[in-house]
């Protein structure tokens, strides 16, 4: 049987999730003995590849390079898992849009909270253009599972991953879906 292919993305959100990934400690050796970790921001793979049976999303749809990317996972994903809170629901992120427009909150960023350099870097590349508002990626693609938390915790991605691996549908049972 060939193993599962596994992805992860960041797109719009702090990291903590993919933290906690990498808190499974030892249980990622038992991991990658039964999938194929195909493309994460953790490794240096610059291209989504085709054929992924799953990919857990870290972080909200905030900007265009966001957008671009969860578009292209839907395309060559089997499964996409919402991974924590930023994903199920924008949390965090969406708080941006209080400010309703991305300028002002570029504003405040880099010309009223700034310590160093005042001004807002525009050079190609650098900053991806906002969107507005920040939506949780239910709202841009098909998602086929949950993994909330701010962030999961390492025992709640390993329940899910089980399932995964087991061909079972990624359903976290309701006592992992409380606050604690």
């Amino acid at each position: 049987m060939d193993r599962l292919k596994i992805a992860t993305i960041w797109l719009g959100g702090c990291s903590g999730c993919h933290m906690s990934f990498l808190d499974l400690d030892e249980w990622l050796i038992e991991l990658v003995g039964k999938a194929e970790i195909v493309y994460s921001p953790l490794m240096d793979i610059k291209e989504f590849p085709k054929g992924v049976d799953a990919t857990l999303v870290e972080g909200a749809v905030a900007n265009k390079d966001n957008l671009e990317l969860l578009r292209t996972v839907r395309v060559n994903s089997k499964l996409i898992i919402a991974f924590g809170d930023c994903a199920v629901t924008g949390n965090v992120t969406a708080m941006r849009n209080i400010i309703e427009c991305p300028r002002r909150a570029l504003e405040t960023a880099y010309l009223q909270l700034s310590a160093g350099n005042k001004s807002i870097p525009n050079e190609p590349g650098i900053l991806p253009e906002l969107l507005t508002p920040v939506v949780p990626i239910h709202q841009v693609v098909a998602v086929d599972a949950f993994i909330p938390g701010c962030p999961p915790s390492a025992q709640r991605i390993k329940l899910a991953l089980e399932l995964l691996l087991n061909g079972q549908p990624v359903i976290l049972p309701p006592e992992e879906l409380k606050f604690g």
